[in-house]
C-alpha cells in the first residue's frame, strides 16, 4: 500500500530524462518570435492572460498525442511531468483552464498559425530536407463539429425581386423556387433506383407538425447547418453523408515535408481551391528561396481555371484531364483558323459546324457551341445515327479552356512511362502524409466551428507533422559496420559489393 508523503524534496527537472522528446522540442524550436507579433492581442490592465508561447505549446502537445478535446488535453498536460517541464509549470502550479484555450484559439488570427508553420518549415529547409523540384497536391475530408440532424431547409423565395435582394445581402441560407425544383428533379430518379436498398427506408421520425425530420436526399443547395454554416454536406463512395471540411496539402517529394496547407469548404471542387493552396505554397517556397518545377495532382484538380493558373505562373503541372474531356470528335475535325468543326464522315454531306456563341450549363461550365445548318444535314444519309431521327442538325460543344486541356493531354501522352512514374510518385508521397495526419495528428475531426478555425486546425496538424520529421531527421545515428579478416600478406584482395581494393604488405 502506498502512503503518499506530505512533502517531497525533488526537482521536476531531475525526474524528466535528458533524451525526452519534449526536451528536444524545446531545444530546437524557439517560440520567442511570438511575443512581438501577438502584442496587439494583449492589454495592459485586467487579469493576466495566458502566455502565447504556453498556448501554442499546449496546442502542440494535443496534436502530437492525437487529443481532440480541450478538456482531455488539459487533463493530459496536468498529469505528465515532461509536459509540465515543457510548458514551464512546476508540480505545484495549476495549468490554465480548458476554456482559456478555446477562447484564445478563436481570438488569435490565422496569420499567427501560418507564421508558426513557416518557422517549422524553415527548420526543415535549413537541414536540406526540402528539394523543391517536385510537389504533390491532394485533399481529404475533415469531419465538422456539427451533426446532420442540425440541417434545416433553406427558405424558399417565391419571386425574383426577393431573390435579388437576398443576393445583395450575401445570404447563403435562402434559395429560389427554381433551384429547389431543379434539385428535387435531380434526386427523383433515386426513388425507384434505391427502392428496397438498406438505408433507404424512411426513418419515421416526425416533428411536432407531423413533418419528417430528415429528408432522404440532402443537398447544399437546399439545406444548411445553423450550428456551423461553413460546413458542407459531402460524401465518399461507401460512406454515409456528413458535414465536412476539406484539408488541402502540398507535399515535397524528397522527405515528405509539407510545403503548404489550408482548409476549404467540402462543397467546392478541389479544382476551385487549387489556386488558394498554390498561392500559399508559392509564398512559402519564395520565403525560403526554394525552386518549384513540377506539381502533381489527381483529376479532381483538373479544370480550365487550374490549368490557366499554372500557365500564367509558369508551373509545370501534371494533372490528368477529367472524364468529360474528349481529345477528338469522331468524324469531325476542328479548323482552328475558321473556328469551326468540319464533317469528314464517309458518305456524309461534309457539313460545317459554325461557332454559335458561349453557354453556361447546369453544372456551371461555360462551353462554346458549334452547330450545323438544317439545310446541310436534313438530307444526309447519316442523319439518323449522327443527329438523331428527329433532329435535323448536328451540335457539338467544347469547353472555353479546351486549348489548355489539349496541351495537358499532349504532355501526358508524350512520354507514357514518365507519366506513370509521376502518378505513382504522387500517390506514394502525399497519400501517406494524409493518412498520418488523419490517424495520428488529430486532423480527422475539427473540434471548433467556422472555416477560419478549421484552417488553424489544419495548419497546426501540418506543422506538428513537419516538426516530428525534423526532429527525427536531425537525430539519425550513423551506423558503421566493421569486420576483421585474417588474410595472407603480400597479395591484392578485392571485396565483393565494395569498390575498394586492399593490399596487405609483408611488413
Amino acid at each position: 500500500q502506498l502512503t503518499p508523503q506530505l512533502f517531497y524534496h525533488q526537482s521536476l527537472d531531475s525526474m524528466v530524462p535528458e533524451d525526452n522528446f519534449y526536451r528536444a522540442v524545446n531545444k530546437n524550436l524557439s517560440l520567442g518570435f511570438l511575443y512581438p507579433i501577438t502584442a496587439s492581442y494583449y492589454g495592459r490592465c485586467g487579469q493576466e492572460s495566458i502566455d502565447p508561447v504556453v498556448f501554442f505549446k499546449i496546442l502542440l502537445v494535443g496534436y502530437l498525442n492525437n487529443i481532440n478535446s480541450d478538456r482531455a488535453l488539459m487533463r493530459f498536460c496536468s498529469n505528465c511531468l515532461d509536459v509540465r517541464l515543457f510548458l514551464g509549470y512546476d508540480i505545484s502550479e495549476s495549468l490554465p483552464f480548458h476554456s482559456t484555450i478555446s477562447r484564445t484559439r478563436s481570438l488569435f488570427g490565422e496569420e499567427l498559425f501560418l507564421a508558426l508553420f513557416r518557422r517549422v518549415l524553415g527548420l526543415c529547409v535549413s537541414r536540406n530536407m526540402v528539394r523543391g523540384k517536385r510537389m504533390a497536391v491532394d485533399s481529404a475530408f475533415i469531419k465538422a463539429n456539427a451533426s446532420m440532424d442540425s440541417l434545416v431547409e433553406k427558405e424558399v423565395l417565391e419571386d425574383a425581386s426577393a431573390f435579388v435582394d437576398e443576393l445583395e445581402e450575401n445570404s447563403e441560407f435562402k434559395t429560389t423556387t427554381a433551384r429547389k425544383k431543379l434539385v428535387e428533379g435531380h434526386h427523383s430518379w433515386k426513388e425507384v433506383a434505391y427502392e428496397g436498398m438498406p438505408g433507404n427506408q424512411k426513418s419515421g421520425r416526425k416533428d411536432e407538425d407531423g413533418n419528417e425530420i430528415r429528408p432522404r436526399y440532402l443537398s447544399n443547395h437546399t439545406h444548411y447547418s445553423p450550428t456551423d454554416p461553413d460546413a458542407k454536406i459531402s460524401v465518399k463512395p461507401g460512406k454515409s453523408r456528413q458535414l465536412n471540411y476539406s484539408g488541402q496539402l502540398a507535399v515535397d517529394d524528397a522527405q515528405h515535408v509539407i510545403l503548404g496547407t489550408c482548409a476549404s469548404s467540402s462543397g467546392s471542387r478541389d479544382s476551385v481551391i487549387f489556386p488558394d493552396i498554390m498561392d500559399q505554397t508559392i509564398a512559402n517556397c519564395k520565403e525560403n528561396e526554394l525552386p518549384m518545377d513540377e506539381v502533381l495532382a489527381d483529376a479532381g484538380y483538373s479544370s480550365g481555371n487550374s490549368l490557366q493558373y499554372c500557365k500564367e505562373k509558369g508551373i509545370n503541372a501534371y494533372i490528368p484531364n477529367f472524364g468529360q474531356y474528349k481529345p477528338e470528335r469522331e468524324g469531325f475535325v476542328y479548323n482552328r483558323e475558321a473556328n469551326r468543326y468540319e464533317c469528314e464522315k464517309e458518305g456524309g454531306n461534309k457539313a460545317f459546324l459554325l461557332f454559335k456563341g458561349e453557354k453556361t450549363d447546369s453544372k456551371g461550365y461555360t462551353k462554346k457551341i458549334y452547330r450545323s445548318s438544317e439545310t446541310d444535314c436534313k438530307d444526309c444519309p447519316l442523319r439518323a445515327e449522327c443527329c438523331g431521327r428527329v433532329t435535323k442538325f448536328k451540335k457539338l460543344d467544347d469547353s472555353i479552356h479546351k486549348a489548355f486541356y489539349d496541351e495537358m493531354h499532349e504532355k501526358l501522352n508524350h512520354n507514357p512511362n514518365y507519366t506513370r512514374f509521376l502518378a505513382k510518385r504522387r500517390s506514394s508521397r502525399v497519400e501517406p502524409v494524409l493518412g498520418t495526419l488523419l490517424n495520428h495528428h488529430n486532423m480527422k475531426r475539427v473540434n471548433t466551428r467556422g472555416i477560419e478555425n478549421a484552417n488553424k486546425h489544419v495548419l497546426m496538424a501540418a506543422l506538428t507533422y513537419n516538426l516530428k520529421k525534423y526532429l527525427k531527421f536531425i537525430s539519425k545515428k550513423v551506423r558503421r559496420n566493421a569486420q576483421i579478416l585474417d588474410l595472407p600478406r603480400g597479395k591484392w584482395w578485392f571485396f565483393e559489393n565494395r569498390i575498394d581494393l586492399a593490399y596487405l604488405s609483408s611488413n
